[in-house]
């Protein structure tokens, strides 16, 4: 499954939300991700891409690029280990799979062709599975 998105634009474009200002307050991960919402989804890397699926932020638009990369490399590595982005996506809430039939059944055939993966990420793949 393809879905056109235009990738020039950011995901606060995308989906037309500009976040306040930070407050004083606010986390690295969370500037972080205010930051990674300005950037041109095109021009999102791995890591930038599982950082912000793992934080449920942008997933109408990044779930499909997610799965993009996963087609080519299903254990592509953004900056924590092998197959980091299919765990973010894998672990993404049961209900946010209703929404994208046609993604879910991509992201099954896609682990459905793993062999030798990591126990942690098996126990991801296995709970994705069972839902």
């Amino acid at each position: 499954m393809t879905r056109l998105v235009n990738r020039d634009r950011s995901l606060q474009e995308l989906e037309r939300d500009r976040w306040s200002a930070p407050s004083g307050d606010e986390t690295r991960l969370m500037a972080t991700v205010r930051e990674l919402r300005r950037k041109p989804i095109g021009g999102l890397t791995v890591e930038d891409m599982r950082l912000l699926i793992r934080q449920n932020v942008g997933l109408a638009h990044l779930l499909p690029l997610a799965v993009e990369v996963l087609r080519s490399d299903p254990l592509a590595e953004g900056d924590m280990y092998e197959g980091d982005l299919l765990a973010a996506v894998l672990t993404r809430d049961a209900g946010v799979w209703i929404d994208y039939p046609e993604l879910r059944r991509e992201v099954r055939s896609i682990v459905s062709e793993l062999a030798d993966v990591s126990p942690a990420l098996k126990r991801d793949v296995e709970g994705f599975l069972a839902r």
